[in-house]
């Protein structure tokens, strides 16, 4: 109860004041030639921000003040209308009420072009609607980032992804740019529940694999930038299926100065471990509510609240395993009998407070404070048991299939009592001042204080055939039956810290864009520095101070051809300051003077816009380049990494990244990704071996179609295909004797779903009139039922001294229906 209380009054204690963009809103009602509201009309502005009008022909849309604003209103059963809006200042709301026409199209002022900061930057946009429609194990945001180029995830239990030769704690997320974090401990998969970003409130996606802008944090390999939507009218959904539930609500006031929206969600993953090779008990209860405020005080300030309790439970007794493997020739078996359990908790808490105040025409200042607090706990006592032999493969025995001659006999008893308490405060300043249309200068400063208190408490005890296991100390000797052994009996791994660790961090921006022409050409200039301060200290802990600093620059040019082309080159210094998981090594001790990781990451890009079968598609192509120095090692099992805590590596990771993306399918988005990496380290200077994320080659799909005579009958289609990542290791062995590589990853997802309303077949009495929109659906998850692996589990044969490494499977095939409703 006591962390309860403490984690809501953090919630309570997390003000700052500031005032968010430069924006000014637009609203009003869109009708016919008869006065008729008109809905589901698309209304965009010339900078990319868009919205849609609700059944009442409603809209509002926040565009930036201070420039001339286009707005397109368009809606497949009238003509357009394009309306150019004059300057307006900062917050003020201007009414626009258009009447759309059938037969002739409207054109007010001059139309001026599309902005292309999101293209000059090398964002990919993503759909939160796709995102919300795509089938998926862990369906959401990470979901969709899977099918894209450069990022990897063999596991889809799991919503972390690593990008372009990095590993899962290299990447940035934020929400309504608020940083987000992510739990310490979690070890698999199938623990890890729910993502925090929830995709019922999202409102734009736009992702960066690299060479992103100084105005973004302290890691080395990507950027997700997530917006949460701003209400414009009552509106609720709801989803369920046989994995969970998640329900939304949002609203505005009669005065229209407060807007609101809250998520409620809960997952259960039994569906996919029920279904894998190990039978267990298995109770997970996972579930969250978030929830994104703002208020209007005046047309200069503006205050924001996003707020997120998430309660993941997960209790876990395996009881049998059987692991079919090797050759046709000659089939090998694992099976193993359980007894214990495992309890886990993983509770965070979150929130944050943003205001915004716009000081002038041309300066908007921006504070933002949040906390963080999360307290995991990891329990375990689990006694394996295991054989490893023979199979029968004598078809119509009776005992076909089963293990009949035992190569191996041994067991392994895990346990652990492992308690966290992290806490993080942040403190934000941001400005932007508009020097012009065309030249903007935004920087920034930010203080972090961290406060981790950890105990670990852990140990492994293998025996093969009645014979405990050593670990492999390189200088021990066993010289029986010459000399006695009077070495005392250890376990094979034997972790015992407790650590109080505070980490103190000043970071700072500044950046510099301008648009400009060479020629006939347009031209976007951006460069810009980071810096970070960051002292560690504790209990026992001799403190240390480090500072980093990271010059970056952009150059985008898109020439003046018949063709719609965009160059893009990016690059420059990426630093990781280490975070408390970087710092404590494979014994627990906290290492404080770990220093930075460093990236010299260089990135070559092109879009290529053009119309297919008179429908639009890009084509969107990098190559890059990086060079890392003062590498932290580190093993990865499944999701948990463990690092070595030294900077005893350099590294180099390039590649190619393609995707095409457009309507296939008439009024669907579709895409078709190819990605290229190669990344090795060379640890020690003993020579380069891969890096535990080294993807050769990935293909993926993301297509949507519906029947064309049946409309409303709509499918969705998600397939991946990667070579093996590097297999791993068994624990404290060398690196260097292990580069294995695992299976092939090939992944196909498919949904199915029938829309009973929507916006064009509405009901006006009965059971379905409450719905604006209701379908209803159904999913198979790995549609081949292909055996993917995601780690090996080394076990050793006693009279062949073999060492097996034996695949620990992903989930089989799966089947969930759903249900998707809005009100």
């Amino acid at each position: 109860m006591k962390t309860y209380i403490r984690s809501l009054t953090l919630l309570l204690l997390c003000i700052t004041g500031s005032a968010l963009a430069q924006n000014a809103t637009i609203k009003g009602v869109i009708l016919d030639e008869n006065n008729v509201p008109i809905p589901a009309v698309n209304v965009t502005a010339g900078n990319g921000l868009g919205t849609q009008t609700n059944f009442d022909g409603y809209y509002i849309l926040e565009v930036p003040s201070g420039q001339e604003i286009t707005i397109t209103f368009s809606h497949v059963s009238h003509k357009n209308a394009v309306i150019t809006i004059p300057r307006l200042e900062p917050n003020e709301d201007f009414e626009l009420n258009p009447v759309l026409k059938v037969d002739v199209e409207q054109i007010a002022t001059v139309v001026v072009s599309a902005n292309q900061r999101k293209r000059v930057q090398g964002l990919t946009t993503i759909s939160p609607e796709a995102i919300r429609k795509i089938p998926g194990a862990n369906a959401g945001v990470e979901n969709l980032l899977k099918s894209l180029p450069g990022v990897v995830s063999n596991n889809e239990l799991s919503t972390q992804y690593a990008v372009r030769g990095g590993n899962y704690d290299e990447n940035l997320v934020y929400v309504n740019e608020i940083e987000v974090y992510r739990p310490f401990l979690i070890r698999s998969g199938q623990q890890e529940g729910l993502s925090f970003v929830n995709s019922d409130l999202t409102r734009s996606v736009d992702f960066s694999a690299g060479g992103f802008q100084a105005k973004y944090g302290d890691k080395l390999s990507s950027v997700l930038d997530i917006e949460y939507r701003r209400p414009v009218s009552f509106g609720a959904t709801a989803d369920l299926s046989l994995l969970g539930a998640s329900v939304s609500v949002e609203g505005i006031s009669k005065n229209e100065r407060l807007r609101g929206i809250v998520g409620m969600r809960y997952r259960d993953n039994s569906l996919f471990v029920d279904a894998k090779q190990t039978e267990t008990n298995f109770q997970p209860r996972f579930a969250d509510v978030q929830t994104y405020l703002t208020y209007k005080f005046s047309n200069k300030f503006e205050l924001g609240f996003l707020g997120n309790v998430a309660i993941n439970q997960y209790d876990y007794e395996p009881l049998t395993r059987q692991t079919n493997f090797g050759t046709l020739a000659d089939p090998i078996a694992l099976l193993v009998f359980y007894e214990g359990q495992e309890k886990d908790r993983y509770n965070t808490y979150f929130g944050a407070l943003k205001g915004t105040y716009a000081v002038s025409d041309t300066y908007t200042a921006k504070f933002i404070g949040s906390a963080y607090q999360t307290t995991e706990q990891e329990y375990f006592d689990i006694l394996a048991q295991y054989r490893l032999g023979e199979v029968n493969t004598n078809i119509g025995d009776d005992n076909l299939g089963e293990v009949e001659f035992s190569e191996g006999i041994g067991s392994q008893l895990t346990h652990a009592r492992n308690d966290l308490d992290a806490l993080i405060f942040n403190a934000q300043h941001k400005g932007i001042f508009s020097l012009s249309d065309e030249t903007t200068i935004e920087y920034g400063v930010k203080y972090t204080h961290e406060d981790i208190r950890d105990r670990v408490q852990e140990y492994e005890i293998i025996d093969s055939a009645g014979f405990s296991i050593r670990p492999p100390i390189i200088d021990f000797a066993n010289n029986q039956p010459y000399e006695p052994f009077e070495a005392p009996i250890v376990p094979f791994t034997d972790i015992r810290a407790e650590n109080d660790v505070q980490i103190d961090r000043f970071s700072g921006f500044v950046q510099w864009s301008k648009a400009t022409t060479l020629g006939s050409n347009d031209l976007w200039l951006n460069a810009g520095v980071r810096s970070q301060n960051w002292t560690v200290s504790g209990d026992g802990i001799e403190s240390v101070t480090q500072t980093v600093v990271s010059p970056r620059a952009q150059i985008s040019l898109k020439p003046d051809w018949e063709m719609d082309m965009l160059f893009r080159l990016s690059g420059g210094f990426y630093h990781q300051p280490p975070f408390y998981r970087e710092l404590r090594d494979s014994t627990g001790t906290v290492r404080p003077g770990v220093k930075a990781q460093q990236s010299i990451h260089i990135v070559l890009g092109n879009d290529y816009s053009f119309n297919l079968w008179d429908r639009p598609f890009t084509l969107n192509s990098e190559v890059y380049y990086k060079d890392l120095t003062n590498v932290n090692p580190y093993t990865l099992e499944n999701v948990r990494i463990r690092y070595r805590a030294r900077n005893n590596a350099v590294a180099y990771a390039y590649g190619l990244d393609m995707r095409l993306a457009g309507e296939f399918v008439p009024g669907t988005e579709s895409w078709v990704s190819f990605g290229y990496l190669k990344t090795e380290e060379n640890i020690d200077d003993r020579g380069y071996i891969f890096r535990p994320t080294d993807q050769r080659l990935k293909f993926a799909v993301l297509f949507q179609d519906y029947v064309k005579i049946i409309p409303d009958l709509k499918m969705y289609l998600n397939l991946v295909y990667q070579t093996g990542l590097p297999g791993g290791s068994p624990s404290y062995a060398d690196p260097y004797d292990f580069q294995t590589r695992l299976p092939d990853y090939k992944r196909a997802d498919l949904g199915v779903s029938y829309v009973l309303v929507h916006d064009k077949k509405q009901k006006d009495s009965g059971i379905l009139k409450p719905f604006k929109e209701l379908s209803i659906g159904a999913e198979i998850f790995n549609i081949f039922d292909v055996r993917n692996s995601i780690t090996n589990t080394f076990v050793r044969d006693v009279y062949t001294k073999t060492q097996y490494s034996i695949p620990n499977f992903l989930s089989p095939r799966v089947f969930n229906v759903r249900l998707t409703a809005k009100f």
